[in-house]
């Protein structure tokens, strides 16, 4: 019963109740015999809908995280993180400001990568936006918080973009003499950061994190159902897939 009533509270939030309504767009228009516009919108109905599920955005965001698993050496000399969103004014233990979810997730991870390694530590991102927090700032604050030492944490806080990540980044990564850096940020994101450390010159051991799917992906009724979270994630396939071909053929 409470899968069902699940299924029903989906129907009417966004973008459930959009996809009721543009249903019910398209059987009016063929009741008045507009088959044509009717078809068209039953056709962009059903893309969206099947969007907006967990069935098919799993699958989407899957077939970019499921590219890299937790290395099995770490046999690096620095630890890298990129941002990955900062708010501004946020309260905190020490301060104002907080990183994103996905920023947090991948904080995370580099502190348990630090206190395995005792590498130091890289962190990259800038303010990327007037009323956002400086990612750098926030996650130096955060991670000393976790116990990594403030001694063996490098900041490079004036990147707005992954492009921008792994140039400035590398610059800090050879001035120190270093050479294998262990890459942390988002799973889904981790196939594009590759490739723009790539064309740095510098390669990375990756270490993904934040993983917004499950590995394996099991079926059930329930992602069936439509969700704004996998409409998101599903328009982060789009994004990181685009993105990509950018960075690929015209290098930003």
């Amino acid at each position: 019963m409470i899968y069902i009533l699940k299924f029903g509270a989906s129907l009417l939030m966004p973008p459930g109740i959009f996809i009721l309504i543009f249903l019910a767009m398209g059987i009016w228009l063929w009741r008045k015999r507009e088959k044509k516009a009717a078809a068209i919108i039953g056709a962009v109905t059903v893309v969206f809908y099947l969007l907006s599920t967990f069935w098919i955005s799993g699958l989407l965001i899957g077939s970019l995280e499921n590219k890299y698993s937790m290395p099995h050496s770490l046999a690096g000399d620095c630890i890298v993180m990129l941002g990955g969103g900062a708010l501004s004014g946020t309260p905190s233990l020490a301060g104002e400001g907080t990183l994103s979810g996905a920023a947090g997730s991948r904080m995370a991870l580099v502190a348990q990568l630090y206190k395995q390694t005792g590498l130091p530590v890289i962190v990259s991102g800038g303010q990327v936006y007037d009323d956002s927090g400086n990612e750098a700032h926030i996650a130096l604050r955060e991670l000393v918080l976790l116990g990594v030492p403030e001694e063996k944490i490098l900041i490079e806080d004036q990147s707005l973009n992954t492009r921008q990540n792994a140039l400035y980044t590398c610059k800090i990564i050879r001035d120190q003499g270093w050479s294998k850096p262990i890459l942390v940020t988002s799973a889904f994101h981790m196939d594009r950061s590759v490739l723009n450390f790539a064309q740095e010159g510098m390669e990375v051991i990756p270490a993904p994190a934040d993983f917004r799917t499950n590995r394996p992906q099991r079926f059930n009724v329930n992602r069936l159902r439509p969700n704004a979270d996998a409409l998101s994630d599903s328009v982060i396939f789009m994004q990181e897939k685009l993105r990509g071909v950018v960075t690929r053929y015209l290098g930003y």
